[in-house]
């Protein structure tokens, strides 16, 4: 390939897009060619490219947290030519050229292999937002959540963190209960990916930092005064899996949840997690990932409409996931 597409970040304060042509020239540092097939799109591609946005570190940039292809090249001991791989986070979209390209060069240590029962297409499908659910999933089970624990609350359910979410959870035995803002609309299709309940978000009714106990565990992806909520309301020995800050960084509570109930509240962080857990998450989702579920909400476009969509998804007008053919 002597030239290949991709889409480049040009002025992160106008956040001027395009799709342009590159040559090898272009490509990164790493030991480890990778003719991209498949990359998506996450709430982090959408900050990454709105204008006045600081997160590129670099410009101009390929954005793109993710993506899964075939290597090409290799010297790095683990990878040969033809071998399906897969990437989520190490800064890549944001700190040096991402996913959004035919493309790419990385160090070989980033790489995971696509796991057997799954495409190309699937490992980008499941991306950093699944990765994620994945890792909060194995978060709520190390500290002791099981499915007769009592039910799992995963708010921001419609997103992509939170669609993988309930589908896990769902096919490992729990109840599952989707929050979202629009409980009537999204009630079907969340009932389709396997929760039983589906709930308008959690607030706090009261400022004594408890409520009645409903939920053994919380993923959380929208914080604000739905995690403040939340809180109150988990059952004795809880956890909640800290994911995302949609609705704004910052909550409130009190010292209750914590001292009356033994509440846990675990940040899940995702761009650096060891090798160890990426490879436990990779698994726990070959485990048991529901595809016929994950493909009902997954929708694929090509690069030219990538930047675009990463607004829609900021704006919230977008459920599921979305996979970027880069070919296409």
């Amino acid at each position: 390939m002597g030239t290949f597409s991709a889409v480049q970040l040009l002025n992160s304060e106008t956040g001027e897009v395009t799709v342009t042509e590159l040559d090898e020239s272009a490509l990164p540092a790493g030991d480890v060619v990778v003719d991209v097939e498949y990359s998506d799109l996450n709430y982090k591609d959408g900050l990454t490219m709105a204008p006045g946005s600081a997160l590129p570190r670099m410009l101009p940039l390929i954005p793109g947290i993710d993506f899964a292809g075939v290597v090409a090249e290799s010297t790095h001991p683990r990878w040969t030519a033809g071998d399906r791989v897969v990437l989520n986070g190490f800064g890549i979209g944001t700190d040096r050229d991402g996913g959004l390209t035919q493309r790419t060069r990385v160090p070989g240590d980033w790489l995971l292999p696509v796991p057997r029962r799954f495409t190309t297409k699937d490992a980008a499908a499941i991306g950093t937002a699944g990765y994620t659910a994945a890792l909060s999933v194995a978060a709520i089970r190390r500290l002791g959540i099981t499915p007769e624990s009592g039910p799992v609350l995963v708010t921001g359910a419609s997103g992509g963190v939170g669609s993988v979410a309930i589908n896990l959870l769902s096919a490992l035995g729990y109840d599952a209960v989707a929050s979202t803002r629009h409980v009537e609309a999204e009630r079907e299709s969340l009932r389709a990916l396997g929760a039983v309940d589906v709930v308008a978000p959690t607030v706090p009714e009261s400022n004594a930092g408890l409520e009645k106990a409903r939920w053994a565990a919380a993923i959380d992806n929208v914080g604000s005064d739905v995690m403040t909520g939340l809180l109150g309301q988990l059952r004795y020995g809880g956890v909640v899996a800290v994911v995302g800050v949609a609705k704004g960084r910052k909550f409130t509570t009190t010292a209750m949840p914590f001292i009356l109930r033994g509440a846990t509240v675990v940040g899940i962080e995702s761009v650096y997690a060891a090798a160890a857990d990426r490879i436990a998450a990779w698994q726990l989702l070959d485990d048991a990932l529901d595809l016929d579920r994950l493909e009902s909400v997954t929708r694929t476009i090509g690069l030219a409409d990538a930047a675009a969509a990463s607004q829609q998804i900021l704006a919230g007008e977008i459920n599921g996931r979305l996979v970027v053919d880069v070919n296409r």
